[in-house]
């Protein structure tokens, strides 16, 4: 593919980086991103290497992939340099970015506190600079929360917008892939690389606030978020306050957690219940309660997700942004006890169910600082409005 040299390893100052991580690649010699190393989840597939999935018993009991993901040959064909595989959580079931087997990779912006998950080590990668950009993935919160608490831009893409050929799926209804970035404008150059098909373009021209998710963070961030929509308001306009959920987004937080729960275990099932393979904590008991989720629950949820949806769509036609919250506190201290942990998740879920169970594109953006701590403010559009909101980003966050 080049005639460059390969690229050096990366010295992971972080515990970013998985052991079993490919060689770097090299990318073209020229192109737009030429000069501009990425780091890749270990859900993406690199041909000749297992993909982990975050599970040294899923990289036991698996094959080399014999492809790999189209995500990182364009990145490569546009120049970058891929220099390695990034640590997750245990099948991606966490938001949190502690992996029991792996280690947690740390978090250089909050020092002490959890990178967020499941994209952990593509984040905290990002975060150190080690890298320019990472590649992550998004079920119900994976690249929204690792930006928000390692201070990034990370977007959810709409989805199936960007491709997931050739990775690990966990609940496909709701998986995307996405990225991480230190600035704006990279994050929107990715956009125009990786974004596939059809984009619904329109100026952004209605900002609205959705203030029942807003209710769900700790007060601090709060007032740290009206106070970064009173210093943004010449750009931002009238920003009007809106409730998202008719009935509550506890009550879709719970269809998320049933709707997601089935669909992973219709992924990991048969595997789990043949290899019985030791979870850490927290992953063991979700993966327990989504083997319990049955037919009725599972239809139940999907009636409550169209609803929702239709909602969604109905509340965001092209042109129109909703503000909220992209997690609902600062980055929690590592090895948090495990009701404390739960406490957290549910409230997170909380606040990232939205996107997730309609299919829509979130874009975080690291906006505010508390105690010296990111917290990211999000950005929730329209489908098919993804490379607007990261256009939109670029100017909003310029001034």
């Amino acid at each position: 593919m080049t005639d460059k040299n390969t690229p050096t390893p990366p010295i992971d100052t972080v515990g970013a980086f998985v052991p079993h991580t490919p060689p770097p690649l090299a990318g073209a010699a020229g192109g737009p991103l030429a000069g501009l190393r990425f780091a890749v989840k270990d859900l993406f597939d690199i041909a000749g290497h297992v993909t982990g999935g975050g599970s040294p018993h899923w990289l036991a009991t698996h094959e080399p992939a014999r492809h790999t993901s189209p995500l990182v040959t364009r990145l490569l064909a546009a120049g970058a340099d891929m220099i390695g595989k990034t640590v997750c959580d245990e099948l991606f079931y966490s938001v949190a970015g502690e992996n029991a087997h792996y280690g947690t990779p740390r978090n250089v912006r909050a020092p002490g506190r959890i990178p967020g998950g499941s994209s952990s080590g593509s984040a905290a990668a990002v975060a150190a600079g080690l890298c320019d950009f990472a590649l992550g993935s998004d079920t119900g919160g994976s690249v929204r929360v690792p930006a928000s608490f390692c201070g990034l831009y990370g977007l959810r893409p709409s989805h199936g917008r960007v491709s997931l050929d050739h990775a690990m799926a966990m609940a496909p209804s709701f998986d995307t892939a996405g990225w991480f970035t230190r600035d704006a404008g990279l994050a929107a150059q990715l956009g125009t690389l990786l974004l596939d098909g059809a984009a619904v373009d329109a100026p952004i021209t209605r900002v609205l606030l959705g203030v029942d998710a807003l209710r769900e963070a700790d007060a601090c961030v709060q007032s740290a978020l009206q106070a970064f929509i009173a210093r943004k308001q010449h750009f931002l306009g009238a920003v009007r306050a809106v409730s998202l959920a008719s009935d509550g987004l506890e009550a879709w937080r719970e269809c998320l957690r049933i709707a997601q729960g089935h669909e992973i275990w219709q992924q990991f099932g048969a595997w789990v219940t043949a290899t019985h393979p030791q979870f850490g904590p927290g992953v063991r008991e979700r993966m327990a309660m989504a083997a319990g989720i049955d037919a009725t629950s599972a239809a139940q949820a999907a009636h409550t997700r169209a609803a929702m949806r239709a909602q969604l769509d109905a509340l965001l036609t092209p042109g129109t942004v909703v503000l909220l919250p992209s997690a609902p506190c600062i980055a929690p201290p590592c090895a948090m006890e495990a009701g404390a942990a739960d406490h957290f998740r549910r409230r997170t879920m909380a606040l990232t169910c939205g996107a997730s169970l309609a299919g829509l594109p979130q874009l975080g953006v690291p906006a505010l600082s508390i105690d010296g701590c990111p917290v990211g403010v999000s950005l929730l559009g329209w489908r098919g409005g993804d490379q607007c909101l990261l256009d939109y980003a670029c100017v909003l966050m310029a001034d």
